[in-house]
């Protein structure tokens, strides 16, 4: 589970976020996506993306099982390399806005093995791609970000 603050309404974080044609330009490995029924999002919405993640590039389609608009959504895969779930969640902090995203999935076979390192590579993108999102719709960076932003390039001193 990854979570951010972003510095932007409610419903212009949620609004972006919760529809899928817009997951390439903030989810670095979201290569394409396509309706498989009509937009927008809806319970029952089928969509398919391409990703690119640890070199392979992975085909599946999410449907979404629930979805609340500017409080929650929940995608489960219908087809794809492993059974994966995916939710949104969202929540007014001050002016601006606290998103949860969380990846849920059991991979199978010889890609259990791998699990752990999966986990933490997807952890780590998560985190990059709320910071992507961020960058997208907050009107300017929060000054806490910056900072944050200044110290990971420095380092600790």
């Amino acid at each position: 589970m990854t979570d951010l603050f972003i510095d932007a309404p409610l419903e212009t974080v949620a609004g972006f976020a919760a529809d899928p044609a817009n997951a390439p330009q903030w989810y670095a490995n979201i290569t394409s996506v396509e309706w498989m029924s009509p937009p927008p999002a809806e319970v029952g919405s089928h969509v398919e993306f391409v990703a690119r993640f640890m070199g392979r590039t992975l085909r599946y389609t999410y449907v979404v099982i629930e979805f609340v608009p500017n409080e929650r959504l929940v995608m489960r895969t219908a087809q794809g390399p492993f059974p994966m779930e995916t939710s949104y969640t969202w929540q007014p902090h001050g002016e601006g806005t606290s998103m949860t995203l969380r990846n849920r999935g059991s991979p199978s076979g010889f890609a259990r093995l791998f699990a752990p390192f999966v986990s933490a590579a997807m952890r780590r993108e998560n985190r990059k791609d709320l910071r992507r999102l961020a960058t997208i719709v907050e009107p300017r960076p929060t000054a806490q970000r910056l900072v944050l932003r200044r110290w990971s390039r420095r380092g600790p001193g």
